[in-house]
């Protein structure tokens, strides 16, 4: 990433302070903020950033191929109507279609996995990517566990796939937490199916050797996962929370999200996947647990006690009618709180802090769980800490000079006064209204247009395109 000092007038900044105006950020060579103060105008040679500007948002958990799967996986999951007469066919062919959950989604998703090489895997992260930084998206947390060729063949490159996923957010502009995954089984005591051969490395020391060979830059840090219970052997967890503690890297794991998985996990070992991951060294302050859908009391006191971090995907949640996690219980026990997009049935960060809030709304029937800016503190300095970059998510000199803007004058935003411009973006924007976003000090959308790919929709359609049948 190249970098050069920079100027940038920000109409309204969020600060520690609360929503600043006038506030001028300048940036080093290093991509860190060398200096914040105020001014009423522009100064000369300064950027004029035009609404309100936040720490770069975080995306704490991605798997990027399954942007693919936008759209593709909402259909043929409706629930009949009572057919006309003359409406015999239709009829009966919505009558054959089986209610949709996670485990019929997972099949479409590996259709698409299977499909995937590192070049094309290459064009549609780029193109993910961009369009995180169209949405104010600096940084990203890559669940990543397509290691290897379809059938589970070794690639001349042991990280093809890998070293795919790093170059396409360099060239998106945003920075990438490689969180290199362990995936052993297909289920408890279950060997891997067919298309779980290439995510898998045979064994957690095989996984370990592989992983260790990545390499981290400027832009890049490399965590580590465990897929989830199901997928690592209980034998095997120690081995990649060792790996991960020996390095200082983060470490990530889907917790909880089915059901399905808690019983199977009690039925195989008498505990509940947190007792068991607990119990293994898995937990702990490097560590968040995706979802965290359904849990029991004791659960929220292990994760809370142990400080494990907890990342939310509300969107994809509710896509595949996982459930509504404990959010504030789990946040009131100890666990800081970050964001994700996860299938990317949407990528949009301001949604998942809305969500979060609007959704514990839903199961409670109360309001007001978290103020606008403590969850754009999820949606930043605690998604960025979950991914290793404790230096990000704050506008303060020496951060790291990540930075996003969301118009105030859209349809959407324009008539609430600029003191509550937090609680505009958090609970009337979207993704659409971001108008830059800087990372490292560089001006990576300006406008609204990305300034590394000319074409964002055009990428996405041509990358998702090559994978059809």
């Amino acid at each position: 990433m190249s970098l050069t000092r920079q100027t940038y007038w920000a109409e309204h900044a969020l600060l520690d302070t609360g929503v600043e105006p006038g506030v001028i950020v300048e940036t080093g060579d290093d991509g860190r903020i060398s200096a914040v103060r105020r001014a009423t105008a522009p100064p000369p040679g300064s950027v004029t950033l035009r609404g309100l500007t936040l720490p770069g948002l975080a995306n704490a958990h991605s798997h990027a191929f399954h942007r693919a799967l936008r759209g593709v996986v909402q259909a043929g999951h409706a629930t009949a109507a009572p057919a006309r007469a003359h409406g015999g066919q239709a009829a009966a062919e919505a009558a054959e279609r089986a209610p949709g959950n996670f485990w019929t989604w997972r099949e479409v998703m590996y259709g698409v996995a299977d499909r995937l090489t590192p070049d094309s895997y290459f064009a549609l992260a780029r193109a993910t990517y961009a369009e995180m930084a169209l949405a104010g998206i600096t940084a990203v947390g890559e669940f990543h566990y397509l290691h290897h060729a379809p059938g589970g063949g070794r690639y001349a490159n042991a990280n093809a796939m890998g070293e795919a996923l790093i170059a396409a957010a360099a060239e998106a502009g945003i920075r990438i937490t490689l969180l290199d995954t362990c995936y052993l089984s297909s289920g408890f005591g279950a060997e891997p199916n067919q298309h779980q051969l290439r995510f898998s490395d045979g064994t957690a020391e095989e996984w370990a050797t592989r992983a260790a060979a990545l390499k981290g830059d400027g832009n890049t840090r490399i965590g580590a996962a465990v897929h989830s219970v199901r997928a690592v052997p209980v034998d095997q967890l120690g081995t990649v929370a060792a790996w991960a503690q020996e390095r200082d890297a983060p470490l990530h794991v889907h917790l909880s999200e089915q059901t399905v998985e808690n019983d199977a996990c009690v039925e195989a070992h008498g505990f509940t996947p947190t007792a068991l991951l607990s119990d293994h060294g898995v937990l702990g302050p490097r560590t968040t647990a995706v979802h965290a859908t359904h849990l029991t009391p004791g659960d929220i006191r292990l994760l809370g006690h142990s400080h494990t971090g907890i990342c939310m995907c509300p969107t994809t949640e509710r896509d595949l009618a996982d459930g509504i996690g404990p959010a504030h219980r789990l946040q009131s026990a100890g666990s800081p709180l970050s964001l994700g997009s996860d299938s990317h049935a949407v990528i949009d960060i301001l949604e998942e802090a809305r969500a979060m809030e609007l959704d514990e709304r839903l199961h409670s029937h109360t309001r007001g769980h978290w103020t606008a800016a403590q969850l754009l503190r999820a949606a930043t300095a605690d998604g960025h800490a979950a991914l290793g970059w404790d230096e990000a998510g704050r506008i303060e000199q020496g951060a790291l000079a990540d930075l996003t803007t969301i118009a105030l004058d859209s349809v959407r935003t324009a008539g609430p006064p600029p003191h509550l411009g937090a609680e505009t973006a958090v609970f009337a924007a979207t993704g659409a209204d971001v108008r830059d976003t800087v990372v490292g000090g560089r001006h990576v959308v300006r406008d609204g247009v990305h300034q590394l790919v000319p074409d964002v929709p055009g990428a996405l359609a041509e990358s998702i395109a090559a994978l059809r049948d």
